[in-house]
């Protein structure tokens, strides 16, 4: 009976809608690189040590422990307090586990056992019993009061010590990272208790999913008092993203808001990461082997050694995050490096006056310094790039201030080089060194391996290439192509015109090589300038190499530069070039971006069908269909312009403070802009994805209720359709009273989830009836009518005994499924709360906040009414036919209403 309400057009259109969701779907979920992390293994068994609370914080809370990693002896040694090292404190996140700390502990042991413990970290870490908090926030608070405590007690575990730490560094996963920020929000904490705060696949700007005002309120305590404290804040904090493999925390969460007087803040992708190279899934970020070695790389470069104990130095903190997580030079960080360095030793000195030169070391037994005088150079050329092969840590190249031949001193201009997956790189501009006469390139005595060295001259414009990117709605039917035909060594193609969300290409890169024997290695870097998420692409050449183009962060308003395409390439092949627009990844990329609001554009088309229902049983005296009315009522022209209207309103002062009086929640619309995140006719895609959603739902729920009521009427004797038809019967007030009893007593959420089942249950029960009725061999159709007229008669005189026909019933199926579509979405969102209540029963049997309990108040009545209404006793009521367009006006404001709650 549902599928016969809708022809077949709209079938059509709505199997469409399933496959574009699907294909953005599939993007997000499956359309990323495969997992290239190296798993991180223990060499030792790893052991838990749990750290002994005070007696009145564990009474306090119950649910979480504090413990201590470590493995083998020196785990062995630890169990005797206090301890010598320093404290490092790991937060899981979401439902994360603190046995995850095992692997940045495994890889630190392992550091400070190569240098014979000279320094070692001690790792920490936060049991929260595997709480839900990205879900429900009721409990951030708590865990943040919680890990103060945990600090205090860190630090007293190093009293007596003669390097006694004052403070601890942080590694917060997931939420953790957001908990630990909080910190700083406690009336009595000390920011100089956090001497670094490193946070992975932390959703720093908004919750994922917004489901309670509990989250929503503490997201916005926190960045607001780190934007309105940015001036004294000097915690040195860096957020690492996951990239486009982490679905559960896009990137462009993770991202710390830049403020100019706070700079202290970085955040970057791990892709772009130096030696790591990598994108990483939201749970393989803490245990990735190549990130978690850059990360304790990290940490023991900043240990101080006069305190033995992490820097206090914030422009050295600073220092050594960009060397290991931005820009890495191949060399070993020096707090400050030496620039002038002595070229002197038996070595030989070679001119080279050829504007490009490669050499390839074999078995060197002589050093080499080959130097490039640069006075001719400069006439004709910009630039001078060169690479090696050799990617050990000395210093490779130098600049000679006027040399005729050969320099005692050169300028060490190796910590300007970029470190890459094959090659160690360097570019400079000619104009930029004024004072350098000669450009030498060191190569020291090798045995054994082989390795190659390249240096070009050239000008900008020769290897600059600008290609514009297709049009959005060009759907890949038309591509753009550049072909690189000299036999240049490095190339930037600058990506014209893209730096939105929205847009997403498919880069080819097609190479054809002549005459090579050997296996060459090219590399193609998709470098953001506005935003550390590059990504890199190795490729063995000749081959034929396709790169993903989209983008985490939007390229802000006042960014000149644009994206930029480098190719680090072979002198013997040729490349061409071609970009085209990926269909699939745009939607991908909104459902990445937006995904999170479709539950409220679903809602708002089942309210405006049940709406049309309503109007249709006023009307005409019949409820149509619930397919049939969505097709008709789920319009985005009766939503849109309310919403547009309010954007507008909000702009100004006094329609602004009469929001924020009411206590509504900020427009999404607006919080969108902000961020850069609207997309063209993005409320058009969401709203017929919701629509098609609820298209579905309800085909869904309509069987559901068909199959149940057949496994009753299986089950049981045929029941018959109710003869008297009451709007409240005599149990009706008790259930109610019983299900807010336990709603305040226990969980809201799990209330809602009983009155949902009674709703259920009554439904059920109507259809078995009416299956029943309809199968009847007594019943005739004479007899109906006669019924029928009867029915009609008790209407006109009374409305507490009415007589329910086959119609009144079938009408009555109509409103109620629609009604338990729109349910069935509420009891989803609340369900959280309720996973988390019944996990922590056995602590807590109340589950206080409870962010349903207000919705259970209301819902709880209001169902057991519907519940007990039929479509009879809605006709036989005074209440006159309300305007069409009015009835469409108020649910529009629900609606709005609703979109406003999910963000």
């Amino acid at each position: 009976m549902f599928l016969h309400s809708v022809n077949l057009w709209n079938v059509a259109f709505y199997a469409l809608m399933v496959f574009m969701a699907t294909l953005g779907l599939w993007d997000v979920f499956f359309g990323f690189e495969e997992n290239k992390c190296s798993m991180s293994y223990m060499f030792e068994y790893p052991e838990y040590q749990k750290i002994q609370l005070p007696k009145k914080l564990a009474k306090r809370y119950p649910a979480y422990e504090l413990y201590l990693y470590g493995e083998g002896s020196y785990a062995e040694e630890h169990k005797i307090l206090p301890l010598t090292g320093i404290p490092v404190l790991f937060l899981p996140g979401n439902a994360g586990s603190y046995k995850q700390v095992r692997s940045v502990g495994s890889i630190a042991l392992r550091k400070a056992e190569d240098i014979d413990f000279k320094y070692h970290f001690d790792f920490f870490s936060v049991n929260f019993n595997e709480e839900l908090v990205a879900l429900y926030g009721g409990s951030l608070q708590k865990q943040t009061k919680f890990v103060h405590e945990c600090i205090k007690t860190i630090l007293k575990l190093y009293k007596g010590q003669e390097f006694a730490p004052k403070s601890v560094a942080i590694i917060g996963h997931s939420m953790g990272g957001l908990v630990a920020r909080a910190l700083l929000t406690l009336k009595n904490f000390k920011q100089d208790l956090i001497n670094l705060l490193i946070t992975q696949a932390t959703p720093h700007v908004a919750p994922v999913l917004p489901l309670d005002r509990f989250i929503t309120d503490f997201y916005m305590t926190v960045n607001n008092y780190w934007i309105l404290n940015a001036r004294h804040i000097n915690l040195t904090t860096l957020s690492v993203a996951g990239g486009f493999r982490d679905y559960q925390v896009r990137s462009g969460l993770t991202f710390l808001p830049k403020l100019s007087h706070h700079t202290s803040a970085l955040s970057v992708v791990s892709s772009a990461v130096p030696k790591t190279w990598v994108s990483t899934d939201h749970l393989s970020i803490v245990w990735c082997k190549q990130l978690q070695l850059t990360t304790v790389r990290a940490f023991f470069d900043l240990i101080d050694a006069d305190t033995k104990q992490i820097t206090q130095n914030p422009k050295k903190k600073l220092s050594v995050l960009n060397h290991h997580f931005i820009r890495h030079p191949a060399k070993h960080f020096e707090e400050n490096p030496a620039i002038i360095s002595d070229l002197t030793g038996t070595s030989m000195w070679v001119p080279v006056k050829v504007s490009k030169w490669t050499y390839v070391a074999y078995n060197e037994s002589d050093k080499i310094y080959f130097t490039f005088p640069l006075a001719n150079h400069r006439k004709i050329y910009t630039h001078v790039y060169c690479q090696s092969t050799m990617l050990d840590t000395n210093s490779w190249i130098f600049g000679c201030i006027n040399s005729t031949s050969m320099c005692r001193q050169g300028i060490d201009l190796s910590w300007k080089a970029e470190l890459l997956p094959t090659i160690k790189s360097l570019t400079l501009r000619l104009q930029d060194y004024p004072s350098l006469s000669h450009l030498v390139v060191y190569v020291p005595s090798v045995h054994g391996s082989k390795f190659v060295v390249d240096c070009e001259f050239f000008k900008k414009e020769t290897r600059t290439i600008q290609l514009p990117v297709t049009h959005l709605f060009s759907f890949g039917l038309s591509s753009r192509k550049v072909l690189l035909n000299t036999s240049g060594l490095f190339y930037n193609i600058e990506l014209l015109n893209f730096g939105q969300i929205y847009q997403a290409f498919k880069i080819n890169v097609v190479s054809k090589c002549s005459g090579v024997k050997e296996e060459i290695t090219s590399i193609y870097k998709l470098h953001i300038p506005w935003s550390y998420e590059d990504s890199l692409t190795i490729a063995q050449v000749p081959s034929s190499t396709e790169i993903s183009l989209k983008l985490h962060i939007a390229q802000p308003e006042n960014e000149s530069q644009v994206a930029l395409l480098k190719m680090y390439t072979s002198s013997d092949c040729q490349y061409e070039v071609t970009v085209k627009t990926s269909f699939s990844q745009i939607l991908g990329q909104v459902v990445r971006f937006h995904g999170g609001a479709l539950p409220a554009y679903v809602t708002s088309s089942i309210l405006l069908a049940y709406g049309g229902q309503l109007y249709s049983l006023f009307s005409t005296g019949h409820c149509l269909e619930y397919a049939t009315m969505l097709d008709k009522q789920a319009k985005p022209y009766k939503v849109d312009p309310f919403v547009l209207m309010i954007k507008f309103l909000l702009g100004y002062k006094w329609f602004k403070e009469l929001w924020d009086v009411l206590l509504l929640p900020e427009l999404d619309a607006i919080v969108l802009t902000s961020q850069s995140m609207c997309f063209p006719l993005v409320s058009l895609v969401l709203f017929l994805f919701g629509t098609c959603t609820a298209y579905w739902g309800g085909l869904l729920s309509s069987t559901s209720v068909r199959l149940l009521s057949s496994l009753w009427l299986a089950l049981k004797r045929p029941p018959e359709l109710p003869k008297d038809i009451k709007m409240i019967s005599l149990d009706l007030p008790f259930l109610t009273i019983v299900l807010i009893i336990v709603s305040w007593t226990t969980c809201g959420a799990f209330a809602i989830l009983l009155t949902y089942l009674y709703y259920v249950f009554k439904i059920v029960h109507l259809q078995a009836s009416l299956a029943t009725f309809k199968n009847s061999q007594t019943v005739n159709l004479k007899h109906s009518r006669r019924n029928e007229k009867k029915s009609n008669h008790h209407k006109d005189s009374t409305v507490h005994y009415l007589h329910l026909s086959a119609n009144d019933a079938e009408d009555s199926l109509r409103m109620h499924n629609t009604v338990i579509n729109l349910l069935t979405w509420i009891v989803l969102l609340s369900m959280p709360s309720l996973i988390y209540w019944l996990k922590n029963l056995r602590y807590y049997f109340k589950l206080s906040p409870d962010p349903c309990k207000p919705l259970a108040f209301i819902l709880i009545p209001t169902m057991a009414i519907l519940g007990n209404t039929h479509t009879v006793s809605i006709k036989s009521s005074f209440v006159p036919p309300c305007p069409k367009h009015s009835c469409c006006c108020v649910l529009s404001w629900c609606y709005l209403g609703l979109c406003l709650e999910t963000q």
